[in-house]
């Protein structure tokens, strides 16, 4: 169960970044994240409304809270990163905040196998190798290299608060609700500083209202996935579930090369092998 849901996570947190980064090509950057999670966050209200989760309220909201505030910081120091460096080295260095969770599995006493300890090896060094590490080339300014470390560090983060945000399937959507609308709060703040700053909010042609349904399903997609890695978090290792969860950026590879007929260079190529490879050992350790 642990591996499914976890699998299921990097699956749906890929194609969200796969559609969020189509959608910033257009759209600047903190418009598309909060208005998708606007859109998560109203279908979620509607959820808890009809589900009663609102009696699940408890002292573990402030997990969701933290990890609602931690986000969006996580995202616009990734996007900003992304400007100033080359992609080929920050994506595979946004990756590293899965040490974070597998860290908290550990102090909390958790001994993964043998087995799964070469499968998180392998995963890890993998899903490096999908990002397509740029080995050569030009230097990377420190800022983009610390600002990347800081967006892996909030995204790690993230996996750890959600997992201890809710016990039950009810509370989780609470939990979910309670962190998005903290997401929508901390990004519509950070975008009114930026127009007051005199940064665009939409596209020039004015806003694209044929993408609403692309935003819904970055947002949507984003949320079960949080939703997906919890549940694979509380029936299983947390060392398994982060490491699982974190092969999105391997669906995001894929998908681009599907559907946009981008080609994998031979280093991505064999990083989706070894993640694959690191998957099987950790599903069958």
């Amino acid at each position: 169960m642990t591996a499914f849901f976890a699998l299921a996570s990097s699956l749906l947190w890929g194609l969200a970044d796969f559609g969020g980064g189509l959608l910033t090509r257009r759209t600047p950057a903190l418009t598309v994240v909060v208005v998708s999670q606007t859109i998560a966050a109203a279908v979620l209200g509607v959820i808890v409304v009809v589900t009663g989760a609102w009696s699940e309220a408890g002292p573990r909201l402030w997990f969701a809270i933290a990890a609602g505030l931690v986000g969006p910081v996580a995202l616009l120091c990734f996007y900003k990163a992304l400007a100033l460096g080359p992609m080929g080295v920050v994506s595979p260095l946004g990756t590293l905040g899965v040490a974070v969770p597998v860290g908290v599995g550990l102090f909390l006493g958790e001994r993964p196998g043998l087995v799964q300890v070469a499968g998180v090896a392998v995963a890890v060094l993998g899903v490096v190798l999908a990002g397509g590490p740029q080995l050569r080339g030009a230097p990377v300014q420190r800022q983009a290299i610390l600002l990347t470390l800081i967006a892996a560090l909030g995204f790690g983060a993230v996996f750890a608060l959600i997992a201890e945000a809710s016990t039950t399937v009810t509370g989780l959507f609470l939990a979910l609700f309670v962190q998005r609308v903290t997401n929508v709060a901390a990004g519509g703040l950070a975008l009114y500083a930026s127009v007051k700053k005199g940064a665009a909010a939409v596209p020039e042609g004015g806003f694209l209202w044929a993408s609403l349904p692309a935003l819904a399903f970055v947002g949507l997609a984003d949320v079960a996935a949080n939703g997906t890695y919890s549940i694979a978090a509380q029936h299983g290792p947390v060392t398994v579930a982060a490491v699982l969860a974190s092969l999105y950026p391997v669906v995001t590879a894929l998908a681009a090369r599907g559907f946009l007929s981008e080609r994998l260079r031979t280093i991505q190529a064999a990083g989706a092998g070894l993640a694959l490879v690191g998957t099987l050992l950790l599903a069958t350790g």
